[in-house]
């Protein structure tokens, strides 16, 4: 829209929120670079998030509810943020595919969240992407 002002939260859905994670992330990648597997990040995240004391949920469990039952398969989102943010860590050479976007639409569906990131650290640079439900 020519001339029209957007905040960031009018651009991105919790966009204070998500650039705090985004901002972990950068630290990260930053110290450990590119290379490691998912659970080396994931901890990392750990750290930093206890040290900035931003509150968290690592591998939260979503039940999935169909009908009058509850289906035996269970999601595990790797980080819900402020009780807001799914958050997704990749390790992947070949970078965030459409299967990554499909699980964060998952995630984002069963645990009512709207935005969701995902953070691939095994690229030559940080790869973020933002999934808005």
């Amino acid at each position: 829209m020519k001339g029209a002002n957007f905040t960031v939260e009018e651009e991105y859905p919790f966009g204070e929120e998500t650039g705090k994670i985004i901002k972990v992330g950068f630290e990260i990648y930053n110290h450990l670079g590119a290379g490691f597997l998912e659970v080396v990040y994931k901890d990392a995240f750990e750290y930093e998030f206890n040290l900035r004391e931003i509150l968290y949920s690592r591998e939260k469990e979503y039940l999935i509810k169909y009908k009058n039952t509850i289906l035996p398969h269970k999601f595990y989102a790797d980080f819900v943020i402020f009780d807001k943010v799914i958050l997704e860590i990749k390790a992947r050479v070949g970078g965030i595919v459409k299967e990554d976007y499909a699980q964060v639409i998952n995630y984002l569906k069963v645990s009512g969240c709207k935005i969701g990131l995902i953070l691939n650290f095994n690229k030559e640079k940080l790869e973020i992407k933002r999934v808005i439900n």
